[in-house]
């Protein structure tokens, strides 16, 4: 039983929701996907490629090769992490930076591009036994997952914790960028015509402005324990 569950979790972006599920992950013994990276991914492709033009937009020709764009995840390397993979190479290094945060919602609000990824992401649900974050998971994606979280923090929160993933990454970036960022891709996720982000029905709220990630992980295997003893 313990290893059948499917675990949501959704949220504006830095709230924590991914290092939440990693960690959630590891403590179930369960696989971990990534969603953001999937479509920062696929956003990667596109700019490399000069389908999005000067002003951030995506080009409608680019569409047209969604069907060479391949998005997979490696297998598990020594320390148990998997890094996502576009057209056969790993690219985790290319996808944090600023240019790719911002250009990323744009990329995600295309039908085509979103049914892609949900196609995907649901593969790898038929077994059970995984933990999913992104932005439409237990709305769209696993709209009858076992356990759904909603992942919440302040925006001043967001934005530092944002700030120190990208400086630990080697990212040269200023506080107010940063709060831009995630100030106009809140407004963006919130109101693109498909999937917008939602907080999923029956989601666990979870705001962790105040709480560290260990009081996090603790609070949440708590709902997921509940669960796991109701089946049982």
């Amino acid at each position: 039983m313990k290893n059948s569950l499917i675990i949501t979790l959704d949220g504006h972006s830095a709230c924590g929701k991914s290092t939440l599920a990693k960690m959630l992950s590891a403590k179930m013994g369960y696989k971990y996907i990534d969603t953001g990276a999937m479509y920062r991914a696929i956003t990667l492709y596109f700019y490399e490629n000069n389908f999005i033009d000067n002003k951030g937009l995506l080009k409608n020709q680019g569409l047209d090769f969604l069907e060479k764009i391949k998005i997979e995840f490696s297998e598990l390397d020594s320390n148990g992490k998997s890094f996502v993979k576009l057209n056969g190479k790993i690219v985790e290094s290319k996808i944090r930076n600023l240019t790719i945060s911002n250009l990323v919602s744009e990329v995600s609000k295309y039908k085509s591009i979103r049914k892609k990824m949900v196609h995907i992401q649901q593969g790898y649900g038929r077994h059970g036994g995984l933990v999913m974050d992104g932005r439409d998971i237990g709305t769209v994606v696993f709209p009858n997952a076992d356990v759904k979280f909603w992942i919440t923090a302040s925006p001043e929160t967001r934005a530092k914790r944002r700030l120190a993933e990208m400086l630990d990454n080697g990212v040269k970036v200023e506080l107010n960028d940063v709060v831009d960022n995630i100030t106009r891709r809140d407004f963006e996720d919130e109101n693109r015509k498909e999937s917008p982000l939602l907080k999923p029905n029956g989601a666990i709220e979870i705001d962790n402005s105040n709480l560290s990630i260990n009081q996090t992980l603790d609070l949440a295997m708590n709902h997921v324990n509940s669960i796991l003893n109701k089946k049982t």
